[in-house]
């Protein structure tokens, strides 16, 4: 299919969302253009993007796969050793915490206590836990679950993430009583949802936020092949059949191997910053193309149950999140 349509669309809304993030409106509350992309999208989406989908579906797909994970491999460009380095054992740390603590919190709300179904759980879980709509499809080979199921997983995510990157920045003058800046950027990379997402909550604050959740966040998707394999051998261990294929995620790799050349100062600064501008265009697009594909339908077909375990588990984040990094903050310093 030509997708030429629709990527135009996402581009035509990424330069708007750029326009307007240059407002006096905008810069007094701090809202970035990632952020009023994903609104202009959400817009959209849910009013007359219907009428074209048919057309635009195509490129804004490939907006929202293919350029987000490219955006966040050349987002390695704005990266250093020294800056993963300063990230650190903290950020490992409170990964792994919110990843497993998370993902058991979720199952034992949507199994236990909502009746969920086990399939529908696990991917929202797995999303929830990891890295959003990526981790989704990558449990999805593991625990053999139907596409509206997936669906309904990658809704909840989309919606409750969407949430998140509003809500942390607000909260953020607030919080930053207890945190640092860069310590809120470890608690955003650990807590919000989609790599997308944790870009939009921390380019509304400052750069020192914005760089330190996305490289905590690509530390927590780094997690997602051990994570798969733990699941795919209890899945397995309780259900016959084949073995599941397990679904490494490649960019995570790529941004990591970005930044390591990065840090070697090899090629010109002026390219470099050719590049970051490039990716800075990709992640608007990619944004706009998330927003598009966010359908308040989906979430009312679904239920009432699904939703509770969406902003169930976002709370479990905003609040463990919290408790967490401050805990953290105060170990390690």
């Amino acid at each position: 299919m030509n997708k030429s349509t629709g990527l135009l669309l996402v581009g035509l809304l990424a330069l708007s969302a750029s326009f307007l993030a240059q407002t006096a409106w905008a810069k007094h509350w701090h809202i970035g253009a990632m952020t009023i992309a994903i609104v202009l999208g959400m817009l959209l989406g849910n009013s007359v993007y219907d009428k074209v989908e048919h057309r635009a579906a195509a490129g804004v797909l490939f907006a929202k796969g293919f350029l987000l994970r490219t955006g966040i491999v050349l987002y390695g460009f704005k990266i250093t050793l020294h800056d993963i380095g300063k990230v650190g054992v903290n950020a490992v740390i409170s990964d792994a915490l919110m990843l497993c603590g998370t993902f058991l919190f979720a199952c034992w709300l949507g199994i236990r206590v909502l009746k969920i179904d086990r399939e529908t759980v696990y991917l929202t879980a797995s999303g929830c836990s990891i890295c959003g709509a990526a981790a989704i499809m990558a449990t999805e080979p593991v625990v053999k679950a139907p596409a509206h199921k997936v669906s309904i997983a990658v809704a909840l995510i989309v919606l409750f993430g969407t949430v998140a990157m509003f809500v942390y920045p607000l909260l953020y003058p607030i919080l930053n009583t207890w945190l640092s800046p860069h310590q809120y950027g470890i608690y955003i990379g650990s807590s919000v949802h989609e790599v997308a997402q944790v870009y939009g909550a921390g380019s509304a604050l400052d750069s020192v936020v914005a760089d330190t959740a996305v490289i905590t966040k690509m530390i927590r998707v780094m997690m997602l092949a051990p994570f798969l394999m733990v699941l795919s051998w209890y899945v397995q261990r309780n259900q016959a059949g084949e073995k599941s294929k397990i679904v490494l995620p490649w960019f995570a790799v790529y941004f990591l191997g970005v930044a390591l050349f990065n840090s070697l100062n090899l090629l010109p600064k002026s390219f470099v910053s050719v590049l970051v501008q490039i990716d800075d265009i990709f992640l608007m697009m990619a944004m706009a193309a998330l927003g598009l594909t966010t359908r308040i339908k989906a979430m009312r077909q679904a239920g009432v149950r699904p939703l509770l375990l969406g902003l169930g588990v976002l709370i479990w984040l905003m609040v463990v999140g919290f408790l967490v990094n401050v805990a953290m903050q105060s170990v390690i310093q």
